[in-house]
């Protein structure tokens, strides 16, 4: 069976492990997940990421991340965009998380941003997800 979202998918993985506090969770690779788990790294949400060859192509590995007392670094994740229904928005117009304390992820001309570096680019795009 062919999945249709593939980004909704790994948004419910990462979100069904980080509830059950799991240490990582896989899925099935490709770039636009790969470039999703290199912001959610690069802000703090998760510890790292990896590529590893499974028996048919290739399995990304997400380390997820916890406090001392393991509280979850993930709050939320929501799919915003949907193949059923396409949510844009312009550089002039980016939603905020939380008033800026989460992060918006954008899929523009200029790849895979979150809200801050696309309001500093001035570029708008596809509003892939909000993370907090």
């Amino acid at each position: 069976m062919t999945m249709t979202d593939p980004v909704a998918d790994m948004l419910t993985r990462l979100r069904n492990a980080n509830s059950a506090h799991h240490d990582t969770v896989s899925m099935p690779h490709s770039k636009l997940k790969v470039n999703i788990a290199e912001i959610l790294k690069s802000e703090g949400y998760i510890s790292g990421w990896e590529v590893a060859d499974a028996t048919v192509g290739q399995t990304l590995k997400l380390s997820l991340k916890f406090g001392p007392n393991r509280e979850r670094s993930i709050a939320g994740i929501k799919r915003v965009s949907k193949p059923g229904l396409r949510v844009y928005a312009k550089s002039t117009e980016i939603p905020k998380v939380l008033g800026g304390l989460g992060v918006v992820i954008l899929s523009t001309s200029s790849g895979l941003l979150t809200d801050r570096q696309a309001e500093k680019k001035g570029v708008g795009g596809e509003v892939l997800a909000y993370v907090w």
